[in-house]
């Protein structure tokens, strides 16, 4: 079952979804999932912090989870333990070095020098707030 489960994640991440069987899926629909932020204190529009409002905010770690397994986990692994299709998150710098990197690249995304896209940008899709809360949620497993 493990196995089937992986190959399927593998293919989704990949584009090929069309030739998994049909009812079948990785972990879950390709297609952003809203993240729900309500409890967390709303952060300025249009003003892009550079560092985690949110460290050590439980209550941002619950949402970050939830919207990171909902979305993030497909590439980047459940638990936030990658397969090796996308950089394990876990060994992400802590800290405002490893903040910047990480709100530049979800909110811009990813391209291979070619030009194609490793990873979408998920500015416009989701706010600030449900960023900085996925943010607090790899912080919570990070490894050295």
């Amino acid at each position: 079952m493990r196995n089937r489960l992986l190959l399927a994640a593998v293919l989704a991440c990949l584009g090929f979804a069309s030739l998994l069987p049909q009812g079948a899926s990785a972990h879950g629909d390709v297609t952003p999932q809203p993240i729900d932020t309500a409890g967390l204190d709303a952060l300025k529009e249009g003003e892009w912090l550079s560092e985690n409002p949110y460290r050590g905010n439980e209550k941002a770690k619950e949402i970050g989870a939830s919207g990171y397994n909902q979305n993030c986990a497909r590439c980047h692994g459940l638990e936030v333990i990658s397969g090796g299709l996308a950089p394990d998150l876990r060994y992400l710098e802590l800290g405002k070095t490893g903040d910047e990197w990480f709100i530049q690249r979800i909110r811009h995304g990813a391209k291979k020098p070619d030009g194609s896209t490793m990873m979408p940008g998920f500015e416009g899709t989701f706010n600030q707030e449900a960023m900085w809360a996925i943010r607090t949620y790899i912080e919570s497993v990070h490894q050295e």
